[in-house]
């Protein structure tokens, strides 16, 4: 019996290793917030600062106006530090997009602190830097309770 093997298109090769490289990168971007969200469960925000760009953007609920840059940003979690706490947290349905150098992470974010559920959805925009991935924008958004 003869085998043949033909090796597979250039192009296909390309897209393999594109895929890769790109859930390699999503995965990234997925473990950093993780990493700061742990960070913030136990009241340090300092976790979402460090991985922020100079110029980032942040909406929330809790504001009347757009945030811009670090600084403001830095003085808005100046005043949560050491206020929040969270026993534990899931991100629902976390999907990461990308477009060139830049990456939208969506998921729906939902905490468990004191006995009750907080349910927000979130978006978080992050640039490729040379000192990595990095928050240019955040929107957070209460949506309905995990009870509803």
């Amino acid at each position: 019996m003869l085998v043949w093997f033909i090796s597979p298109p250039a192009k296909f090769m390309k897209r393999a290793i594109a895929n890769k490289s790109a859930e390699r990168a999503a995965a990234n971007v997925v473990a950093l917030e993780r990493a700061a969200l742990d960070r913030w469960g136990q009241g340090d925000p300092s976790g979402f600062l460090e991985i922020c760009a100079s110029e980032v953007t942040y909406f929330d609920n809790n504001l009347e106006r757009r945030l811009d840059g670090l600084d403001a940003l830095t003085a808005f979690y100046g005043k949560l530090r050491g206020q929040i706490h969270v026993d534990r947290y899931e991100l629902i349905q976390p999907k990461v997009q990308f477009c060139g150098d830049a990456a939208v992470l969506t998921f729906n974010y939902l905490g468990y602190a004191g006995g009750q559920a907080h349910c927000w959805n979130c978006t978080e925009v992050y640039r490729r830097l040379p000192e990595g991935w990095r928050i240019i924008h955040t929107h957070w958004s209460k949506t309905a309770s995990a009870e509803s």
